[in-house]
């Protein structure tokens, strides 16, 4: 298999092989991580260099989900325990409300994007509490057209009194950038896993957000986003002449 795969490398061209080994682990350049995850523990540190497409279906929204529930101060205790176990530390009533407060956020913004951008084909919320992976929106929508929209319709733009850092995601395979150990209810890693543990939402919801991807005004009109968690610009852009809240997009590059 070995010799196989080395003669197979040998035929093919530099530009080949570079192309094979891309957003790979044999690959020098270009983070891996970033490429599978769209996030990278290094940050701007990363010797490798972070990608950000010019197109995708996905759009990524950082750090956007906050939970009520859990204390970035209890991170060390988490991390020594993967997500069913760090559960069972809460109350029932602590994970009721935390589960109620996660689907009225999800079906909010779903709803929200799904009916100004375009329709999504699946959007995920990550479960992990890594600095670069905490409350990370994923957001995949069927035509790149939309994602693009997306993003340049949430520029200076909040949410519940916070700026909506929204950028195109290299992430169109969730498959693989899911934790398998976790999927099998046991991440030695913890919360602090670098490969995403999504958090789930109900059999309702998933039903009522995708049973139907036939969308009508009646129900849009009846699915209205909650007054309390304001979507809000930023007129400050205007008065200050630019913004410098939102992460810069631009090269598309980032070298570190």
């Amino acid at each position: 298999m070995a010799r196989r795969e080395r003669n197979r490398m040998d035929e093919l061209s530099g530009a080949e092989y570079l192309a094979s080994i891309y957003g790979t682990e044999k690959d020098k350049v270009n983070c891996s991580f970033y490429f599978k995850i769209g996030a990278c523990r290094h940050g701007e540190k990363c010797s490798r260099t972070h990608n950000i497409p010019s197109f995708s279906q996905t759009v990524l929204l950082k750090n956007m989900y906050h939970s009520p529930i859990i204390n970035t101060q209890l991170a060390e205790a988490y991390s020594k325990l993967h997500s069913a176990n760090a559960l069972m530390l809460k109350s029932g009533e602590e994970a009721e409300i935390e589960q109620r407060y996660f689907e009225e956020f999800f079906e909010e913004v779903f709803t929200e994007l799904d009916s100004k951008y375009g329709r999504i084909e699946e959007m995920n919320i990550c479960d992990n509490i890594g600095g670069h992976m905490i409350g990370n929106v994923y957001v995949k929508f069927y035509d790149e057209e939309d994602a693009e929209a997306c993003v340049k319709g949430l520029e200076n733009r909040w949410f519940n009194g916070e700026p909506i850092y929204a950028e195109l995601s290299p992430v169109t395979d969730f498959r693989e950038a899911c934790c398998r150990q976790y999927e099998l209810g046991d991440c030695s890693k913890g919360a602090f896993c670098n490969f995403m543990h999504l958090k789930p939402i109900s059999r309702e919801l998933r039903r009522r957000l995708y049973g139907s991807r036939a969308r009508t005004p009646d129900r849009f009109g009846k699915t209205q986003p909650r007054r309390d968690r304001e979507w809000e610009h930023d007129d400050r852009t205007e008065r200050d002449g630019g913004s410098n809240r939102r992460r810069s997009r631009s090269p598309r590059a980032r070298r570190h």
